[in-house]
């Protein structure tokens, strides 16, 4: 006998497209600025489907679907979870901000917020979390009109994560304050 066999397809329970767009979502916006690599934002997508994360919104020089580098990442995301395109960051992070949503940029910079001090009643409310270029990060004016800044503790000689993997980080984290404050 296997000692942890494999859930099958039926015991996964998977919605389908048109069931996920009727769901309930994580009230979290997810600010894609300047993503170089459409495979990074492929991977975006999927963590945004698998945490039912309300919105995506791609800016600058981000691809967006259809694109098969995104496909190769993606799996289809594109066609479950919401997303737009905006060309300038700054302009999308001013309007979330008029609408009320809390807008954090994910960047190492002074007095930034380390990801293990957040706190699960750190917010209240929707929010908007920044990702930026995989060179340059989230552009210093986006930072500056952010209302808070967050970083992920690292320890080793690079002191830097693909950005993809920061925002399963990021999101999961924040999706994990969410549940335990009963608003999922």
């Amino acid at each position: 006998m296997t000692k942890f066999p494999k859930l099958s397809m039926e015991e996964l329970d998977r919605v389908s497209v048109d069931e996920f767009h009727n769901l309930d979502k994580t009230p979290i916006i997810v600010v894609l600025d300047n993503i170089r690599s459409a495979n990074n934002v492929g991977s975006f997508f999927r963590t945004a489907d698998a945490f039912r994360i309300e919105k995506i919104i791609l800016c600058g020089i981000t691809s967006t679907p259809p694109n098969k580098e995104i496909q190769k990442t993606a799996l289809g995301a594109y066609e479950s979870v919401e997303w737009e395109y905006q060309k300038d960051t700054l302009s999308v992070v001013e309007k979330l901000k008029k609408e009320g949503v809390y807008t954090i940029s994910i960047e190492q910079a002074h007095n930034s917020i380390s990801l293990k001090d957040i706190k699960s009643k750190f917010y209240d409310g929707k929010i908007a979390v920044i990702f930026g270029n995989e060179v340059n990060g989230v552009d210093q004016e986006v930072i500056n009109q952010s209302d808070s800044c967050i970083e992920i503790p690292q320890w080793g000689t690079k002191h830097s994560l693909n950005v993809a993997v920061s925002g399963g980080i990021i999101l999961w984290h924040l999706l994990n304050s969410i549940q335990n404050q009963g608003l999922e």
